[in-house]
């Protein structure tokens, strides 16, 4: 081997030492980033969806509020740049301040914190148009310039589909296990299991599937209406080995509270199982 040919992997290699190398040691180079040094978090929980438009930052924040009212600490990472939703859910506006110690997430009214790219911009109503590495800095930088202070869980609310947002968060954040947010039409098979497959290549666990809008109740008599035919998540969590860990219906009041920045006052009893998995990681 030439003194400056580089080695493909541990097994090609006849150096002793290869500085720089991924396969040095026979370990694969981590790309996990370090988080603010004057914050800690437990657990990180990715939520994600591999299509747009199924309600992936209604459970995101469902989630962070289920396990505030257990008495957790909790944070949420809006990771998605270009669509970010948390901040105008919960009410909670920029600027976001900071100090020595990082830039500070904006507390929301039941107490968790959030960082969000519209916390930073001085019109939230200005479109987000940057490329694809300038948007998965930021996200890096939400998590090692941001002080979280101590957490329990962290939560990240995650753009949809699997681009660079959701490779970034997976190599570069300790992910302990995502949820996989979808919708009762017949297309969601493919779209799962392209979001099962990415977390697989990625080594992260699937906790299970969140299917929304499941049904709409009648007001009047009370019967389940199927706005988008029968429900097709059992038949996946079969194939692919994942429990279904909750269906929401499609609940006006929800959809009022949020967009009147109220999301606090939520009670969504549809995510036990949901809360419960995350609970016991």
């Amino acid at each position: 081997m030439a003194e400056n040919e580089k080695c493909s992997s541990a097994s090609t290699c006849s150096r002793e030492s290869c500085e720089g190398c991924p396969s040095k040691d026979g370990a694969p180079q981590s790309f996990i980033e370090e988080m603010n040094p004057f914050s800690s978090v437990k657990k990180v929980i990715g939520v994600v969806s591999g299509k747009g438009g199924v309600g992936k930052s209604f459970v995101t924040a469902s989630l962070a509020m289920a396990m505030r009212e257990k008495g957790y600490e909790v944070g949420i990472l809006d990771a998605d740049i270009t669509g970010p939703s948390i901040p105008k859910m919960y009410g909670v506006h920029g600027p976001a301040e900071g100090n020595d110690l990082g830039l500070f997430p904006v507390a929301a009214a039941d107490g968790t914190k959030i960082m969000s790219v519209n916390l930073l911009m001085d019109d939230e109503e200005a479109p987000v148009i940057w490329r694809g590495p300038v948007i998965a800095s930021t996200v890096k930088q939400f998590w090692h310039d941001v002080y979280w202070g101590d957490l329990d869980y962290l939560f990240v609310d995650m753009p949809p589909g699997t681009g660079d947002v959701p490779l970034t968060v997976f190599q570069s954040l300790p992910v302990d296990g995502i949820m996989i947010v979808t919708s009762p039409q017949e297309l969601v098979q493919l779209i799962v299991k392209k979001a099962i497959n990415m977390a697989s290549m990625m080594d992260i666990p699937v906790l299970g599937l969140i299917e929304n809008y499941s049904y709409l109740k009648c007001p009047d008599c009370g019967k389940e209406i199927k706005l988008f035919g029968d429900s097709k998540i059992e038949e996946v969590s079969a194939e692919i080995g994942v429990p279904v860990l909750g269906k929401m219906p499609l609940d006006p009041e929800y959809a009022k509270l949020a967009d009147e920045g109220k999301f606090h006052q939520i009670k969504n009893p549809y995510l036990k199982d949901a809360v419960d998995k995350v609970e016991k990681i």
